[in-house]
């Protein structure tokens, strides 16, 4: 444990103790920096909160020098009252939350809003059990695909390169594939890249495009795995000690600030995507206009994913996960599978 996050943990530790008396105050991590096309949906939501009465207190991971994987620790704790977690990122304390979005069974983001709220009510329950937290609002990133940069035509040019994987299953797909996964947080993979250490990353259109990937990447294999599923969630003894009046309105603004980043990921990937690859790229948007190669996607490619997900990725996932929560398959086959039409033996 980094002394940074020592010294936060005793500060939350600390806060707990007054926090009745300061009910609306809300200390906020956040994973989304400025550049981000989430950053202006969030920004919003804090403003409405301000108006409600909230006195909201924002900070970053990245300007903190915190990890992504400490964010379950950092509310348990009363470090923070709310943080935008990477599930996938986090899974290590529990393998049944990275359920929600396994690599190869939600591909496209109808899929996963099937797969998210039906395992909801189990997830929220999972985390308060634990950890003491809710998730408010689950959203993804968007569809997860694949930038590398050397010339990729298939999966096949997959075998023997490094890759960037944040979750467990995704790096099980990896190494079906032959590949080498190296985990890697966001703002470690541009470096990574630029410098040989890895020779593909896993992201959506959106994230890469903003994070300025296409500047150290040549081509773009546009073949979905995931969709990086996140959430801001509470701790829960925060949000018990709100008023029900606060509380129904903070709960309804994370909904709607929810719905936003779902609109958003479901419209803009392929606007990024297109900026990314030379396409139409309004100048003055969001997205940067690059020039990388934009690879067809092949049904023999999404068909080996698939049959990886099903064959290896969720068997892998259900041995680690019933280890420590023996309803783990149960669950996952009653909600996320049966939605899914997927079912672990």
């Amino acid at each position: 444990m980094t002394s940074k996050l020592f010294a936060l943990l005793l500060a939350g530790t600390a806060a707990l103790a007054t926090q009745g008396a300061q009910a609306q105050s809300m200390r906020w991590l956040s994973q989304s920096q400025e550049q981000a096309a989430q950053y202006p949906i969030e920004m919003a939501a804090i403003e409405d909160l301000t108006g409600d009465g909230f006195a909201v207190t924002r900070n970053e991971f990245a300007a903190l020098g915190l990890n992504l994987a400490d964010a379950l620790r950092l509310l348990n704790t009363g470090a923070f009252d709310l943080a935008t977690v990477q599930v996938g990122s986090v899974a290590k304390d529990d393998p049944f939350l990275e359920g929600i979005d396994l690599i190869g069974v939600s591909t496209d983001m109808t899929e996963l809003k099937e797969a998210v709220d039906a395992y909801r009510e189990p997830f929220n329950a999972r985390l308060a059990e634990k950890f003491g937290v809710k998730a408010v609002a689950i959203w993804p990133f968007g569809p997860q695909v694949f930038l590398c940069n050397q010339p990729v035509a298939s999966l096949a040019d997959m075998e023997g390169l490094k890759i960037r994987s944040f979750t467990a299953s995704m790096s099980k797909l990896l190494e079906e594939l032959g590949a080498t996964p190296v985990t890697l947080s966001f703002p470690e993979v541009y470096p990574a890249l630029q410098r040989g250490v890895a020779s593909c990353g896993v992201t959506s259109p959106t994230s890469s495009n903003t994070g300025k990937w296409p500047e150290v990447t040549t081509h773009l294999y546009p073949l979905s795995v995931s969709g990086s599923v996140q959430a801001h969630m509470v701790s829960m003894a925060w949000l018990d000690g709100l008023t029900p009046e606060a509380r129904e309105t903070f709960e309804t603004e994370m909904a709607e600030m929810e719905a936003g980043l779902w609109e958003l990921a479901m419209t803009t990937n392929d606007t990024a995507q297109a900026c990314s690859t030379g396409g139409d790229c309004a100048e003055g948007g969001l997205y940067t206009s690059y020039d990388m190669t934009l690879v067809p996607v092949s049904d023999e490619d999404k068909a080996k994913v698939a049959e990886i997900s099903t064959s290896a990725v969720l068997p892998a996932w259900a041995e680690t996960c019933n280890a420590s929560f023996p309803d783990c398959t149960r669950i996952w086959n009653e909600t996320v599978g049966k939605v899914r039409g997927i079912t672990i033996e």
